[in-house]
């Protein structure tokens, strides 16, 4: 079994909602991590740090911390009691400190049932108020219409269209821009 990587300041939470809870990575997710990620399905809207076929040792590296950094909010969906996918995000730095990049997935035999989007309704706001975040960004393949419905019913906007961002299976491919932000904070003068 897979070796964690060393505790994270986030290794406590839990967060409930309607049929998931959302907490941290554990060794024993293992084999639900590779049943469900293993899927080229899933895999097609996802980056280039989430491989297809999803090996083994693909699941241990990223469950150690070697693929994304688990200090961060990176936690696993659970639904009666197996992990079947995954909600992070990755925090900015210096100037760019109080916004955040969000990313998930689901495994294919969930999909379909406004699971995400009830992921993201928890999430999100606990994301931002955790992380002290003025704003969420996430980015989107421009052909994934089920993720872009997950953000715009969970308060996010589309900003725009990256055209030709990032090259995926050798395809450059357009990246939608969606983000949700504190208006409070971005009013002020």
């Amino acid at each position: 079994m897979p070796a964690l990587a060393p505790s994270s300041r986030f290794e406590s939470e839990r967060l409930t909602g309607e049929g998931f809870v959302l907490r941290p990575w554990r060794p024993s997710d293992l084999d639900s991590l590779l049943r469900h990620a293993n899927d080229a399905d899933v895999v097609r809207g996802l980056s280039s740090r989430f491989p297809h076929p999803y090996t083994r040792e693909d699941g241990e590296r990223f469950l150690s911390g070697a693929v994304v950094d688990l200090d961060d909010p990176v936690f696993a969906i659970e639904v009666d009691g197996h992990a079947c996918g995954g909600i992070g995000a990755r925090p900015g730095d210096a100037e760019r400190g109080h916004c955040a990049e969000l990313g998930y997935w689901l495994g294919k035999s969930l999909w379909g049932r406004g699971l995400m989007t009830r992921v993201v309704a928890t999430y999100a706001p606990w994301a931002m108020q955790r992380l002290a975040l003025f704003r969420l960004q996430a980015t989107v393949l421009g052909f994934n219409e089920a993720s872009a419905r997950v953000l715009l019913k969970n308060g996010f906007i589309e900003e725009g269209v990256a055209r030709c961002a990032l090259v995926k299976n050798g395809e450059p491919r357009d990246v939608r821009v969606f983000a949700r932000v504190r208006r409070s904070l971005c009013d002020a003068p």
